[in-house]
């Protein structure tokens, strides 16, 4: 009797230990595409269709143009260059933060689109885990938080949609939180971007 037990327990360990670990060894890389951001401005029409770029590709067309031509593109007035780094300033990137024995790294950003706010994540890399969740949530504890439901990948450079009607001032901290553990594993503030 006390061998079925034994075997029980042992089986018992077993299936937690695999499903607590086995994920860790699934990585998941995902690159979408850079949304492409709306402007504070209206009147940053050309007949090139600069205006249709994302911030991105709009500073890496004027980089290229300033090389070839060697000066400032003649296409490009003084306002768009201006909107394009005040669209860069107002969606500076955060670092993701690690947590013990859970190493992270890259960068967020909230864009607004058209469709509504975007919460990417950059060059980012991390393990994996069980029942992993993005969480928008107002402390690193997730006790008042939003669930943006599983992660869709633990590297690359991956979108995430903000639910219409929530609020981003309200919430300091986008982060993967292990749901059946109640686990922390990376972060990053957003509320100061």
């Amino acid at each position: 009797m006390n061998k079925f037990f034994i075997a029980i327990i042992i089986a018992v360990v077993l299936g937690v230990a695999y499903y607590a670990i086995s994920p860790l060894f699934n990585t998941i890389e995902v690159n979408d595409a850079i949304p492409i951001a709306v402007s504070s401005t209206q009147d940053n029409k050309t007949a090139s269709g600069f205006e249709s770029l994302s911030v991105v590709e709009q500073k890496e067309m004027t980089e290229q143009m300033k090389e070839m031509n060697n000066e400032e593109p003649v296409m490009m007035d003084e306002k768009i260059l201006a909107s394009v780094e005040e669209l860069t300033i107002e969606n500076p990137s955060s670092p993701v933060m690690d947590t013990a024995g859970h190493p992270a790294e890259g960068t967020v950003t909230v864009i607004d689109t058209t469709e509504g706010q975007i919460i990417r994540f950059e060059d980012f890399k991390t393990i994996n885990g069980p029942s992993l969740h993005l969480y928008l949530s107002k402390d690193l504890a997730g006790d008042d938080f939003i669930d943006l439901g599983e992660i869709r990948g633990t590297s690359g450079n991956i979108n995430y949609k903000v639910p219409a009607g929530v609020d981003l001032m309200e919430y300091k901290y986008v982060m993967h939180w292990c749901v059946p553990f109640g686990v922390l594993f990376n972060y990053a503030e957003i509320n100061a971007l």
